[in-house]
């Protein structure tokens, strides 16, 4: 079986951590000029490992093996939540390049653009396998600022280039390796988890209109006040959801907003950013009827209710065979050490699910900790993954 080099392996990831360096964590955002640089550094890394590198015209980097005979995509992505994280994403494009380095053929490696969503949804992989239309590139900002997507791709060099397209008849498949974000590995003093189902994620803009005022002299009984219609709904949506929901399905109001947000000003309109998640469909359709009731009868209050989508996933299942290879894999390196288990986080593993068998692998969050700068995974923890990681590759490419 190949042999990883797992001092190597932690270089280049401690390595990557210093682009962008903050606290113990990184601040890359999409196509920023530490984001960039990643990429460049990992174009270097690919090459020196004898795979053909190309950063393309969306900001995919990927390291093509030059032997022939059909290969294995690995990948993640290296941008990061702002202020946040150094192993999320970063760690599965390492470990690609390292099980490439080991299997001597038979890998290729990608780290897509934009996962973590600053400019859109995926834009990277789904640019990949033909789901990104020119219009939705013309279509995607910055969201902190409003750039657009075109003049940051110009910004970064990579305006211009071709976008690379998947070649179905290339791949065996597409193997993901992660972070858990989350500590059901690490409660359970387990070191693998071998993902079943990548959930599926629908996201809201709830707007609610009422009429701003005095805060000292509107009396109570004729206030339309956006806010107290806000957080009505977001207690109803929490005192009708758990009587529906199954055992993982999660929902979240990330984000409220108030308008004017004085102290002294009663708010005329308001804003919610909600989002619920799980791995059946007919679970999240249900969420859907469900919210969309709510939002009726909060429409018969004093303000106005709207609801517009703002995005959705599908949830996917991960390839059966492919998670077999894994459970063997694992079993030899931990054994008895590792379970099947759902990913409650979007990846672009279920991007790429769509067009071919497709993979995920977690290993243990310390305290279940990501999207902070506190996030981190224990070095031996990260050796013992990619080594079932290459095991796996080398099984199911025979």
């Amino acid at each position: 079986m190949p042999k990883i080099d797992g001092q190597r392996l932690l270089r280049d990831l401690y390595a990557l951590r210093e682009i962008g360096p903050y606290k113990t964590g990184v601040h890359r955002p999409t196509l920023s000029p530490d984001d960039v640089r990643s990429r460049h550094w990992l174009a270097e890394r690919l090459t020196d490992a004898g795979l053909v590198a190309e950063i393309d015209g969306i900001g995919n980097v990927f390291g093509r093996c030059r032997a022939p005979g059909q290969k294995i995509l690995m990948g993640s992505h290296l941008e990061t939540q702002d202020h946040s994280g150094w192993l999320d994403g970063a760690m599965g494009v390492v470990f690609g390049l390292e099980v490439a380095r080991a299997l001597g053929q038979g890998i290729d490696v990608a780290a897509w653009c934009d996962e973590e969503g600053h400019f859109g949804s995926f834009i990277g992989s789904r640019s990949f396998c033909g789901l990104l239309p020119e219009e939705e590139i013309d279509r995607c900002t910055f969201r902190a600022d409003g750039t657009p997507l075109r003049v940051a791709l110009e910004r970064a060099g990579f305006a211009g280039r071709p976008r690379a397209q998947l070649d179905p008849a290339r791949y065996r498949g597409f193997m993901e390796a992660h972070i858990e974000q989350g500590a059901e590995l690490e409660d359970k003093a387990l070191r693998i988890g071998v993902v079943t189902a990548i959930v599926g994620s629908h996201r809201f803009r709830i707007v609610f209109e009422g009429a701003q005022n005095h805060a000292g002299t509107t009396r109570m009984a004729v206030r339309k006040d956006a806010g107290v219609a806000l957080v009505s709904l977001a207690a109803a949506i929490n005192a009708r959801f758990p009587a529906i929901v199954g055992p993982r399905t999660v929902w979240t109001t990330g984000r409220i907003t108030l308008n004017p947000g004085a102290p002294s000003i009663v708010p005329g309109g308001a804003e919610m950013l909600f989002q619920f998640r799980d791995t059946d469909p007919a679970m999240l359709a249900r969420l859907q009827e469900e919210l969309e009731a709510l939002v009726a009868e909060a429409n018969k209050g004093p303000c106005r209710v709207t609801i517009v989508e703002r995005s959705k996933s599908v949830p996917q299942q991960m390839d059966a065979s492919f998670q077999a290879a894994l459970d063997r894999s694992a079993e030899l390196n931990a054994p008895g050490l590792h379970q099947r288990m759902p990913s409650g986080a979007g990846h672009d593993a279920q991007v790429l699910a769509e067009r071919m068998p497709s993979a995920m692998m977690f290993v243990p969050s310390i305290r279940g900790v990501s999207h902070h700068y506190s996030e981190n995974t224990a070095d031996a923890d990260l050796v013992l993954g990619c080594q079932v990681f290459a095991d796996a590759a080398a099984e199911v490419l025979g």
